[in-house]
């Protein structure tokens, strides 16, 4: 059971998948979440009426989060990408090993062991893919979609959303072709589709629209 003044599990999670969703500027409903959590449709809709009636959310005019969920979803989302900043800098696992088991972790970390995280990582500002832990100093950078740089420029990666995270196969594919935050690269040519085709490292990858549309870059 969970102790006082938390919440099961599955509210954690609802609350962190509307938070996370706002967060990407994903419209808010329960199609959305549904998706993002697979589950059934009337699942979501049952656990909708859940959360509204501990005062988690509210549903007048769309989904939202009230200041109790908010503090609940800030709360798992930091210990999430706490937890992977560590399984990734310290126990040197795999971008898609350290978002399975970060999902595991957010719900069982204690504050203490939170605060002691926090410390031997140095108070890091975001996760291993840029985004931002909240309760951190975080300072979001003038970023645009990767999908806007014109061939021939150069670019800096700052994030990969959370959306991403979620698409099968994708973190093990970004992660192998060095697509991660604080790489430079060169978009070499654009497909009528959409792909780009970028240099990095002296080797080039092809990006399909999707995802180039929500990677998050500078100058």
């Amino acid at each position: 059971m969970p102790a006082a003044g938390e919440h099961h599990p599955a509210f954690e999670e609802y609350c962190e998948c509307i938070f996370e969703l706002k967060e990407d500027d994903v419209d808010v409903i329960q199609a959305r979440i549904a998706e993002r959590l697979q589950v059934s449709r009337p699942a979501v809709s049952e656990m909708m009426r859940r959360l509204e009636s501990e005062g988690l959310i509210t549903t007048d005019g769309g989904i939202r989060l009230t200041r109790a969920g908010q503090d609940l979803a800030e709360r798992v989302v930091r210990r999430h990408r706490l937890a992977e900043r560590f399984l990734t800098d310290v126990l040197q696992l795999s971008w898609a090993e350290a978002h399975h088991e970060a999902g595991r972790w957010e719900h069982v970390m204690s504050e203490s062991v939170e605060a002691a995280m926090d410390r031997l990582l140095g108070s890091p500002t975001t996760c291993p893919h840029g985004n931002p832990i909240p309760g951190s100093d975080y300072i979001e950078p003038d970023a645009s979609p990767l999908s806007s740089v014109d061939v021939g420029a150069k670019f800096v990666i700052s994030r990969i959303p959370e959306e991403l995270e979620f698409t099968p196969g994708l973190l093990e594919f970004l992660e192998e072709s060095a697509l991660v935050p604080g790489t430079n690269g060169t978009v070499t040519a654009i497909s009528p589709d959409g792909t780009l085709t970028l240099e990095i490292g002296g080797h080039h990858v092809g990006v399909g629209a999707f995802a180039s549309s929500r990677i998050l870059v500078s100058a």
